[in-house]
């Protein structure tokens, strides 16, 4: 297999690098015959390295220990359903996978790019495959997955047992994903610009891939904090870890153009701007890459120091160097001709949302780089904890959160201040009564109570504009059902934007509710001992063993009354690795609509009693309840008119002004 794998990627690599020069040349030349040999030679690269990939899902089944990897990344206790997290569970398996993830996704971009688009078909696909070849070199000459070990162990390393989870079947290749997706859109990009195509024919089919690059990276973060919520043991789904950080930084950025490229494709406005996101986009998903690859800050997802940061940071450098070169080369051409108007507009809002985004980006990005600048200055690692992210992006948060539920309701071009006050009536009034109840149930945490006021204003506003289409359908003849689903129907962009921004609401109530309202209780017990939190009654029953053959597993039953007098029975797990030195845990989650009752063991028992962390979580359920919202209106905002048919880009009209109240 390792002769097979290392043969796939020389091939590979040598595929992607005629396709460059082929696609570079044949444009040069204008010959169509060396363009579309370069093209239909893209269409290979997938295929190759996929051959690469089953050649090392094979010795991973095979437990061929002579290649490097496996041994690092398996063992024979290692039950075979982890073979999928174990191929990317270092730097070598994860470059393959996001190799032939780049590949396939740039093969598809490839064959669906629109004839309007043609002439800058050609540096798109040179860029795209620039990308690829990048990291097939990376493999070919640092980091070959098939590297073969002049003996062969018995037995291998085995996998970290922090990655025997559920979610990481999903969550590491959605990031990994996720963030080199955004490739596509941005090669799309230059290579309009690079065509000399300034104008906006590329605006849909950025934003599809912009959506889906964006959708995807920001499901695996939230499949993260769910692994994070029952394997890591500290009771929390976020702690502005590094790696976290860096899959939400270009999250954020990419955030930000899918709202302010609606924008330019209504308008015409901010061309210029989106070529900038998209750019910083791309550069926050190198920067990614840098860090988890190359080792320079701590965290509990990053894979281990290497040679590798290097050559990832050289490739960032490179292109930060390329995009604002060809960004500064076409930026007279690309200024928009018209500007915006008044600053009561739903364009001003989305500026305004765009600046936010940014701005919470770029405090987590020096929160990032912080550790790296003091040691370099000063020789110590000053490491920059939660409070530092907390203090100052939660106050841009919170103005975020603000602005979903004012934006939508403000018309394009211009608006009277009257005219906006009175579209917000219905928000502010449901805010002030929704915290208004609070107070009156004993709620007292100022920025708690503001933070689900801010929520009940947005999903009020959001409701708002859905009530009122639904209705003036209704009064065209449709029942309420049909204008309900007739109005998505209508405009998917808007109301899947909708739904996503409910989505948003519910995982912001979610981490009001645990932040602010969140209780924890570390207590000591011996069997038959129980322990009060908040209405529950925790009575710890004992601890059961069973010993495999990597590992220890202990198994620690509860009985638990709850508040409303019901009794369930609760286990939490932890298994100690003592070849590896490592534990790991597994909380007893109770989980509700209301709140979560947490358990997890903080040491193992000594003299007949143990420690156990307590938590009360509320409103966590809510995160990833929002996290199917997020995935469902996604849907509904890239589901195409017609079917799966792509409604490619066509040039752009002149819209129609739009009135202070539209009616769908």
């Amino acid at each position: 297999m390792a002769q097979v794998g290392t043969l796939s990627l020389y091939v590979a690599l040598a595929l992607a690098v005629y396709v460059i020069a082929g696609s570079l040349l044949g444009k040069a030349r204008r010959s169509a015959q060396l363009l579309e040999s370069a093209k239909y030679s893209a269409y290979l690269v997938p295929a190759v390295l996929g051959l690469a990939t089953l050649a090392l899902v094979a010795a991973f089944l095979d437990h061929d220990f002579s290649i490097a990897y496996v041994a690092d990344h398996s063992d024979l206790a290692m039950n075979p359903a982890y073979t999928w997290v174990a191929f990317y569970a270092g730097n070598e398996g994860s470059l393959l996978f996001v190799a032939l993830v780049l590949a396939a996704f740039s093969a598809v971009a490839i064959a669906l790019v629109p004839s309007s688009m043609s002439q800058s078909q050609p540096y798109t696909i040179a860029i795209l495959m620039a990308i690829v070849a990048f990291f097939i070199g990376v493999m070919v000459t640092l980091a070959n997955p098939f590297d073969v070990l002049s003996r062969a162990p018995i037995d291998g390393q085995g996998i970290n047992p922090l990655l025997t989870h559920p979610g990481m079947f999903l969550h590491p290749p959605m990031q990994m994903t996720g963030l080199i997706l955004i490739s596509i859109p941005f090669a799309v990009i230059m290579g309009q610009m690079v065509a000399g195509r300034v104008g906006d024919e590329w605006v849909d089919l950025v934003r599809v891939w912009a959506l889906v690059s964006w959708a995807i990276l920001g499901t695996g973060m939230l499949l993260g904090s769910w692994w994070a919520y029952t394997i890591l043991g500290w009771g929390g789904y976020w702690a502005w870890d590094p790696i976290e950080n860096v899959a939400l930084m270009p999250w954020l950025t990419l955030t930000a153009f899918v709202h302010s490229i609606m924008v330019q494709k209504r308008r015409g406005m901010f061309r210029m701007w989106n070529v900038v996101l998209m750019n910083i986009a791309f550069a926050l998903a190198l920067f990614g890459l840098f860090i988890n690859r190359g080792g320079p800050v701590a965290s509990v997802h990053s894979f281990a120091s290497s040679a590798l940061g290097w050559t990832f940071l050289a490739f960032l450098g490179s292109g930060l160097a390329f995009s604002f070169g060809v960004f500064f080369w076409r930026m007279n051409a690309l200024r928009a001709m018209v500007s915006l108007e008044s600053s009561l507009s739903r364009e001003a809002a989305f500026l305004l949302n765009n600046l936010l985004l940014l701005g919470v980006t770029f405090v987590t990005l020096w929160g990032v780089m912080f550790p790296l600048i003091s040691e370099l200055f000063q020789g110590t690692s000053v490491t920059v904890a939660a409070p530092f992210y907390n203090q100052l992006n939660g106050p841009l948060l919170l103005v975020l959160l603000l602005l979903m539920g004012i934006g939508p309701l403000l018309p394009w071009r211009r608006s009277s201040l009257a005219t906006a006050v009175r579209a917000l009536r219905v928000p502010a009034v449901a805010a002030l009564v929704i915290m208004a109840a609070l107070v009156a149930v004993g709620v007292r945490n100022p920025f708690g109570v503001g933070a689900f006021g801010l929520c009940a204003f947005v999903a009020s506003s959001i409701l708002q504009e859905w009530a009122r289409g639904v209705r003036a359908r209704n009064r065209r003849g449709e029942n309420y059902a049909e204008a309900f689903v007739r109005l998505i129907a209508a405009n998917r962009p808007r109301y899947g934007g909708y739904i996503v921004h409910l989505a948003i609401v519910m995982l912001a109530a979610g981490v009001a509710g645990s932040t602010f309202y969140g209780v924890q209780k570390d207590v000591n017990l011996a069997a038959g001992e129980e322990a009060q939190v908040r209405g529950y009654t925790v009575r710890y029953l004992g601890e059961r063993t069973v010993t495999k053959s990597d590992r220890t597993e202990s198994f620690d039953d509860f009985a638990v009354t709850f508040p409303s007098g019901k009794q369930r029975s609760m286990t939490a797990w932890r298994a100690f690795y003592p070849d590896k030195r490592m534990a790991t845990t597994r909380a007893a989650i109770r989980s509700t609509p209301l709140e979560d009752l947490y358990i997890v063991s903080s040491e193992a028992p000594e003299g007949g009693r143990a420690v156990f962390r307590i938590l009360v979580n509320p409103l966590v359920w809510w995160l990833w309840v929002g996290g199917v919202v997020f995935i469902w209106g996604t849907l509904v905002a890239l589901w195409p008119e017609g079917g799966f048919v792509f409604a490619f880009a066509s040039p752009r009209r002149e819209p129609i002004p739009a009135p202070a109240r539209t009616e769908p």
